[in-house]
């Protein structure tokens, strides 16, 4: 990881970021009627109701980092026969809340979320969280934290005014290039002149901020005219 790439981070606040975006999901899903929770969602298989009982469930793994209780958490994965992996516990969380009503769920997410947020700002961007890859500092979790929650709201259509998209972005594009260099993706990604140059296996691409965010997330068109082994690379936060 290259120090430049984190230090694009300093200048933002993740904590007041993550109050940002779930105020934003929560307006938007304070706002729905049952059409609106049965529409579908950028995430393939998941209705707008679907993608609240990921965020509902997935407190569990945020709460188990903050108790420093991942042996716990996985142990209880173990005993509701829970495989593979997130991918697998992410499906479970959304399986067990379909039989709920939906305003238990909206009230489940709202609280621990709530907690979760409090907790990670008591703690400090330079705290230390305990996850399921080791120790890391909370403000970076929780910049991972803000990318997921920008993400699923657009999956689920939580407007985005326009005064607020210049300043979205202006934390967007730094998180996906920290993640890209701290997982040490063989994309060469410069910002030149507001556009992304990336640069993988002797292939360039030229994008624009708004393209690159949606590349990082793996939410690029199926049919947008990005080689798939550039997309490949610059995949890193979905």
């Amino acid at each position: 990881m290259t120090t430049s790439a984190r230090d694009e981070l300093t200048g933002l606040d993740p904590f007041d970021i993550f109050d940002t975006e779930a105020a934003r999901l929560d307006r938007y899903f304070s706002s729905l009627d049952d059409d609106g929770w049965n529409h579908p969602s950028r995430c393939e298989g998941w209705t707008t109701r679907d993608v609240l009982a990921h965020l509902a469930g997935e407190e569990l793994y945020n709460h188990a980092c903050l108790d420093d209780d991942i042996d716990g958490f996985f142990e209880m994965l173990e005993h509701e026969g829970v495989r593979g992996g997130f991918d697998g516990f992410n499906e479970w969380c959304v399986r067990r809340r379909r039989g709920l009503p939906v305003e238990q769920v909206l009230d489940e997410w709202r609280t621990k979320n709530a907690e979760t947020r409090r907790r990670m700002r008591a703690l400090g961007r330079d705290g230390t969280l305990h996850t399921s890859a080791g120790p890391y500092p909370v403000g970076l979790q929780t910049f991972h934290y803000d990318s997921e929650y920008a993400t699923h709201a657009d999956d689920v259509g939580a407007p985005v005014t326009p005064d607020e998209a210049g300043d979205r972005l202006g934390w967007r594009v730094p998180v996906g290039l920290f993640v890209l260099a701290e997982r040490g993706s063989k994309a060469q990604v410069v910002p030149v002149c507001g556009r992304i140059e990336v640069q993988v296996d002797g292939l360039t691409a030229d994008l624009g901020p708004e393209e690159f965010v949606e590349a990082t997330v793996g939410r690029l068109p199926a049919d947008h005219l990005l080689d798939s082994r550039i997309r490949g690379a610059l995949r890193c936060l979905a």
